[in-house]
């Protein structure tokens, strides 16, 4: 037998195995559900220790995104977009203060976004499957890697809206210095940034 024989037999044999493989593929990608993240339920709360005395607090809101969703398949992304502008810590002069050059900076860097890039899932069915989501986080002109720890999440159906909604509550701890906001550390004003994030997103 030929080469330019065998040739075709293996291109023949391995095309239909190749569509096999892929419609395999849009069959599971399929199962995902597809979730608006709503931003009246949808913030990121901050808290940084203020030189080992109190602790400030504040938020960022008016959050939109997207959030697939598929506990069969174990699958998730989620993609956030912050409006820095939302900044509110219950205090004018602060809100004024973080919003300088000296820390977010928003006339350069007016958005944050969170694309995630992992999810990991439990099999224990005492609490939510969802552990944790690993991500990109771009803030202040840089971009890093940061995990999110998920303390609840749960997917229902919604008398109000009349649609599936799936939401949670997630947290992590950050080192602002990795996104060049470095502002009086120096000084004693710790690094450490504590985030906690409420996601919840209505099916498209």
């Amino acid at each position: 037998m030929s080469r330019a024989s065998l040739f075709k037999i293996i291109v023949s044999y391995r095309k239909p195995m190749v569509g096999l493989l892929l419609s395999t593929l849009a069959i599971v990608s399929s199962h995902a559900q597809t979730y608006n993240i709503d931003p009246t339920h949808t913030n990121v709360r901050f808290a940084i220790d203020h030189f080992n005395t109190s602790t400030n607090t504040g938020g960022f809101y008016n959050i939109t995104g997207q959030l697939e969703y598929d506990p069969t398949t174990k699958m998730g992304d989620i993609s956030l977009v912050i409006p820095l502008n939302s900044l509110n810590t219950g205090n004018e002069a602060f809100d004024i203060a973080l919003k300088s050059v000296d820390f977010f900076d928003i006339e350069k860097f007016p958005l944050a976004e969170f694309n995630s890039t992992k999810w990991h899932f439990s099999t224990d069915k005492k609490g939510s499957d969802i552990t944790k989501v690993e991500g990109m986080l771009t803030l202040h002109g840089k971009t890093n890697p940061i995990t999110l720890t998920a303390t609840k999440f749960n997917c229902y159906f919604s008398p109000i809206l009349k649609k599936s909604v799936c939401g949670g509550d997630f947290t992590t701890i950050i080192d602002r210095r990795k996104w060049g906001i470095s502002k009086y550390t120096l000084l004693g004003m710790t690094e450490k940034v504590q985030l906690d994030i409420q996601i919840e997103a209505a099916k498209q």
